[in-house]
């Protein structure tokens, strides 16, 4: 049974699809499924069931998954360890990301790591969920934040330490810029600028403010927060949003955090089993310490 055989397993396990782990894997569909068919042959063994819904693993291939997962994380480690060798390491790392303040530790990473490796180039990508985990899964990028939960049968995570806070950014002349803070109650009969990805969601934030949230007054939502706080300085209405984002200093606007406090963490995500470049390798580990874990 060869290592690289046990990858190919794990990728179709994880796509639920033999082009789709075909693609991530950058092989053809057939010599996939040729290598998938060698290894049924050689262990005796059938691993998927195949239907119109995809592919499902049989109980003998979840007892396969579970030790090849095992397998492939001791083989990493070595990999790891021998590959933190002092070397010249050069190349890109890809990061896909939303806004947020957290955002700041990537670069923090980034600068520290290029002080021990100059040679490493940085792109960060920006967009939603579901921006950032089409990019992932596509391969255009080596890692993305996001929040919300993780399918941790598709992804390894790091929890980012500090929280994100939830508030309310306002003109300095409406009515509610003079409370030091905001509650639900405030916001009901208040035109509201809200994240597109909220209503993606299912409106997990504004659930907060209202149990029955077709009853609130939404006018309008945003991609990006910059170009939400452009609405929300001509007067459109409220935008609910992260503190920190916006810098409100020398401008129409002013930032209120919601009570009772309401906070999310996020997460960075890498696809399981992928073979990362060195430099996103050494990326990994600085965050790991900067993150404490």
């Amino acid at each position: 049974m060869e290592f690289r055989v046990l990858q190919y397993f794990l990728a179709v396990a994880r796509e639920q699809s033999l082009s789709g782990a075909a693609e991530s894997l950058h092989l053809s569909q057939p010599t996939l499924s040729r290598q998938l068919k060698d290894l049924e042959d050689e262990l005796g063994k059938q691993l998927f069931t195949r239907s119109n819904k995809g592919i499902a693993l049989t109980e003998e291939g979840m007892i396969l998954r579970k030790r090849a997962e095992e397998i492939v994380q001791l083989m990493k480690k070595t990999e790891d360890e021998i590959a933190l060798a002092d070397e010249a390491v050069s190349g890109d790392v890809y990061i896909g990301a939303g806004e947020s303040d957290v955002n700041r530790l990537l670069g923090q990473a980034a600068f520290q790591l290029r002080e021990s490796y100059p040679d490493i180039c940085f792109h960060l990508s920006s967009g939603n969920a579901v921006f950032v985990l089409e990019q992932l899964d596509r391969g255009l990028i080596d890692f993305g934040l996001i929040y919300g939960p993780v399918d941790h049968t598709k992804y390894e995570s790091i929890s980012m330490p500090c929280p994100d806070t939830f508030g309310v950014l306002m003109r300095r002349d409406s009515e509610l810029a003079d409370r030091e803070y905001i509650t639900p109650e405030d916001l009901l009969d208040k035109p509201l600028i809200v994240s597109a990805q909220e209503r993606q969601n299912g409106w997990p934030t504004l659930s907060a403010v209202s149990k029955d949230v077709s009853r609130l007054n939404i006018t309008a939502t945003y991609t990006l927060l910059y170009n939400g706080s452009l609405l929300v300085a001509e007067g459109l209405g409220y935008a609910v949003c992260f503190d920190r984002l916006i810098n409100t200093q020398g401008t129409n606007l002013c930032f209120r955090p919601l009570r009772p406090v309401l906070e999310v963490r996020a997460s960075m995500i890498w696809k399981k089993y992928q073979i990362l470049s060195k430099p996103a390798q050494r990326f990994l580990q600085k965050m790991r310490e900067l993150c404490g874990v």
